[in-house]
Order: structure tokens, then sequence, then C-alpha cells
């Protein structure tokens, strides 16, 4: 079968909006001491290949650990999926932030520790995008949502290795708050989609 360019266009522009590049880009720029651009690529390399290989496996295998093992339905995941996502959504929307501040702790970690966790999980490889990347591979093949994959997650990787400028010119031009807030609420909607799918899938099986 030839692999549809399109779509794995359409999913990786999806799978953009599920990583949501902004919240990481905070993360980094708000991390106390300042990162320096060295530091800031060695968190965002090492936390994107650790969620990428994380997404990868489950894409490839993810259906069946949740039949075989967990006795889950994709919908069930779906649907759970969704109310996460939304919550990350709203707490943007409405305190204008994705992560809440945990500096103290995050200073007790090496980097090696944080560009696993919270970076690459659950930040990059959280609930909607492990979702969506079972979800993709059910419907357009593990080829083509392989390929959405790397697309979104490099995307990702190059905002997150420039969080600094991003952030500084952001605070300058006073759209650091109304971006957040404006990605908050399409993260929401992404995420109530992702319940009435997961619904809708729920009604068809009974």
């Amino acid at each position: 079968m030839l692999l549809d360019v399109s779509d794995v266009l359409k999913n990786a522009l999806y799978l953009l909006a599920l990583l949501n590049p902004a919240s990481k880009v905070m993360f980094l720029a708000a991390y106390d001491p300042p990162l320096s651009f060295r530091r800031i690529f060695e968190l965002s390399w090492k936390s994107s290949l650790a969620a990428l290989l994380i997404l990868l496996l489950l894409a490839a295998a993810g259906d069946w650990i949740l039949h075989q093992i967990f006795r889950v339905e994709l919908y069930s995941l779906r649907i759970t999926g969704g109310v996460i996502v939304f919550l990350i959504g709203l707490l943007a929307v409405q305190e204008g932030h994705f992560v809440r501040n945990t500096d103290q702790q995050q200073q007790q970690q090496n980097f090696t520790d944080i560009s696993l966790v919270p970076l690459a999980a659950p930040l990059i490889a959280g609930p909607g995008t492990i979702t969506a990347a079972i979800t993709c591979t059910a419907q357009s093949g593990l080829i083509s949502t392989s390929l959405s994959l790397v697309c979104a997650i490099g995307i990702n990787f190059l905002l997150m290795c420039f969080a600094g400028p991003i952030n500084r010119l952001l605070v300058r031009t006073h759209l650091q708050g109304p971006l957040i807030r404006l990605t908050g609420l399409i993260i929401a909607a992404v995420a109530v989609q992702m319940i009435a799918d997961g619904i809708h899938q729920f009604i068809r099986h009974l």
C-alpha cells in the first residue's frame, strides 16, 4: 500500500497540537537558575529521544498491550486520555501556565532525571499523545504513524532548543499569557473531541 503523505502530515499536526510545544518552552524558560543553551539542548534531545522511543513502542504494541494484558478497549483510553488532556488545557486557560511550579524539587535532580521525568514523560509522551499514537496506528498504519511521530517530535525538539529566545520574545511583546491561554483552549477542544470520539466508539461497540 502506498504511503499517504497528506495523512502523515495531518497526523503530525494533530500530534504536535497534543505535544503542546508551548508547555515545554515555558518549562525550560522558567527553570531556576536559568539554563544555558548547551543545557537546554541536552535536555531537549534526551527527552525527545526517550519520548519518541516510548511512543513508537506504544504505537506498535499499545493496542495489543491494552487488549491482552489490561483488557482495556481503545475507546476507554480515548475517553480517559481526553479527560486528562482537557484538565491540562483548562489549567492553562484559567491560570496561564501548563505545569505547576516545582522548581525546588527540580533543582535537586540531575539533568538526565529531568529529561526523563517530567520532560519525556509525561510532558511529551503523555496520555494524549499515547492515546493518539495508538489510535493513529489503528487508523493509518504503523509506518505512517511512526513518520508522523518523528515529524511532530522533531518540530517540538527544535522549539525546545530555542526556548530561551522564544520566551524572551513573547515576554517583550506581551504575548506569553494570551498565547498560553489560546493554546490551552485549542488543547481543551482537542480533548473534548477525543472524549466524543471515544463515546461514539463505545456506543457503536454496544
